[in-house]
């Protein structure tokens, strides 16, 4: 696709090319369309901020529907976004870091891939309770305080849901699948998916996962034929983690493992870092979604003038053809192909295999839809193929930086090994395997916040009081209805107040030991040894055991054959949805090269 320039202008000249487009000659959006062309020379229209096109660009749409949807949409427009600037909310007198801009509010320092110090300086300068601000002056409350994240997760986890810009972004991006719903649709599917999750069945692909595994060991063995060679682990641990949910999750190979990559990996990589690009423009899609029609957001996407939106639309259009044709390929063996096919399908041991015999066995009102099934496909390997290989990326580059703790971790895997693959329990009951996958998740969650939004007027309790901006002490806040809510789970794992003075380095040893009293005291919701790297709740990560496994597995095989050690290079994490790697602070290409030599 031709670049297009990131100028102001130009941005302009193809929303207004759009405006043309949608409106009708003579409508009086096509005549404002007009006006707004002839004056695009003008300094203000040059420096018209992106929100503000995309605000022109659904009134575009409006103009075809009828006045009164119109006025509708204007008057909802205008209650949603400029309410907050003239409307007193009780969550004025909480402190917070001051507004960066009228409309963006801190929206770019909270999503842009370099917000880590933002997050890190609102923690340490507002503590557990603090206010943010999202669009036209909206309060966003910043939580990582254990009574309150327990209400949210727990207590009260009715009155939190998805924020409807993330839920509606899954929807589009991976179907109906189980983060794109909420309520007892959300229940509903969970309560079909819990039974394939569970310790049994990991127990059951363990065989799987190291056949993949060793596969992935021999094509690095085979790299590193002539000695130690600098590698992108993450491009490795990428490929691998997608064969492993591909084997494991859905019985389906998407790469080979040899020393060429194959067209999903290098495209799911990307998904990430080009999607943080569109968070600001994503806040839009709840009131585009409900006044619009797919056909026509795929027609304004496809018109739309930038690499990111282009790139994110190539990569779903490639998951849902693989998620559908893998469907298609499960659904006719087990309702009509080939006994043999039939056989390898209904005694197949991969979660959607095991998923499709439930659902079909399931009464009527529990079943899921087609396109259900389909969206879980999707949605299982997006989020089992990055946040596990980034969270294994991670793990080696600590690895390398401190090589005293792999070659202790080394020793207790070779030993364990004794020439053979080590089994489920086995590798379960490792003492430092399992110290070192536990201190790398506290400290660097794959996910390090997640956004809710309040569905009433409810009061959030708080361990500990604090001081409003006017000096009064407040014990509980009075959340209002439609409050966006910024759940840090980062920030709580590295909470000094339940942690230590310790909490922000990385020191495996701190699990072989009693952990601090005060965590079982603080009751953290999340599902995993006091953390919230997982959450917690109903909506707690369903496939945390699928990802502990898979760490488990890849370190001893890895460990057990290659040493990794640090190439000099810059090495930068950077914030998003799910952090990832580069080089340096500019390049938007996800990678992390480490030298890599045999054992």
């Amino acid at each position: 696709m031709r670049q297009v320039s990131r100028h102001p202008k130009s941005i302009v000249s193809y929303t207004l090319k759009l405006g043309r487009y949608l409106a009708p000659p003579g409508n009086p959006i096509s005549l404002l369309v007009e006006a707004i062309n002839e004056s695009t020379n003008n300094v203000l229209c040059l420096h018209l901020p992106v929100p503000f096109l995309l605000s022109l660009m659904l009134l575009f749409q409006l103009a075809l529907l009828p006045l009164s949807a119109s006025l509708y949409g204007v008057v909802w427009l205008l209650w949603r976004y400029f309410r907050p600037l003239f409307v007193k909310s009780p969550l004025d007198n909480v402190r917070g870091p001051p507004s960066q801009s009228l409309i963006q509010g801190n929206l770019n320092q909270i999503f842009e891939r370099h917000a880590s110090d933002f997050h890190r300086y609102v923690e340490r300068e507002f503590g557990p309770v603090s206010i943010l601000h999202g669009l036209f002056g909206s309060k966003w409350l910043h939580i990582y305080d254990p009574r309150a994240m327990h209400s949210i997760a727990v207590k009260d986890r009715d009155a939190y849901e998805e924020v409807p810009f993330f839920r509606e972004g899954n929807q589009v991006m991976f179907g109906p699948g189980l983060i794109a719903t909420v309520g007892d649709h959300h229940r509903k599917q969970r309560k079909m998916l819990n039974p394939v999750f569970s310790a049994s069945h990991m127990r059951n692909l363990t065989p799987v996962f190291y056949e993949v595994t060793n596969k992935m060991k021999n094509t690095i063995a085979n790299l590193l034929r002539d000695g130690p060679a600098e590698l992108d682990v993450l491009t490795w641990m990428s490929r691998t983690a997608l064969e492993l949910v591909g084997q494991g999750g859905m019985g389906y190979s998407f790469d080979s493992l040899t020393e060429t990559p194959e067209k999903h990996g290098e495209l799911m990589r990307d998904l990430v870092p080009y999607t943080t690009k569109l968070v600001v423009p994503l806040m839009f899609l709840p009131f585009i979604s409900s006044i619009t029609t797919p056909s026509f957001r795929r027609r304004v996407v496809e018109m739309l003038p930038f690499k990111s939106a282009q790139h994110v639309r190539e990569i779903i259009d490639d998951l849902h053809a693989t998620s559908r044709s893998v469907y298609n390929a499960k659904k006719s063996a087990l309702t009509g192909g080939d006994e043999k096919t039939k056989h390898d399908v209904s005694e197949g041991k991969d979660i959607m295999s095991v998923l499709l015999k439930a659902n079909m066995a399931a009464s009527e009102d529990d079943r899921l839809p087609e396109d259900e099934l389909i969206a879980q496909m999707s949605t299982l390997i997006y989020a089992g193929m990055d946040t596990t290989s980034n969270a294994m990326t991670r793990l080696l580059q600590k690895l390398a930086e401190h090589p005293e703790v792999q070659e202790k971790l080394r020793q207790e895997v070779i030993s364990a090994r004794d020439g053979h693959d080590i089994g489920y329990d086995e590798l379960q009951q490792l003492p430092y395997l399992d110290a070192v996958c536990r201190e790398t998740l506290r400290l660097y969650p794959p996910v390090p916040f997640v956004c809710r939004e309040t569905q009433r007027d409810i009061i959030l309790p708080l361990s500990q009081a604090i001081r409003g901006v006017d000096g009064k002490v407040i014990p509980q806040i009075h959340v209002p209805k439609g409050t966006t809510v910024v759940v840090d789970l980062q920030a709580s794992n590295r909470n000094p107040a339940l942690w230590g003075k310790d909490a922000h380095e990385w020191k495996p040893e701190r699990w072989l030991a009693p952990l601090p009293e005060g965590l079982e005291d603080a009751n953290i919701p999340g599902v995993y040894s006091h953390l919230m790297t997982f959450f917690g709740g109903q909506r707690s990560c369903l496939g945390f055991k699928f990802s502990q496994l898979e760490m488990k597995v890849l370190l001893s095989v890895l460990l057990a054959n290659f040493k990794f050690s640090l190439t000099g290079k810059p090495l930068v994490w950077n914030n998003s949805a799910i952090t990832y790697p580069t080089v340096g602070s500019v390049s938007l290409k996800s990678e992390l090269p480490l030298l890599v030599e045999r054992v």
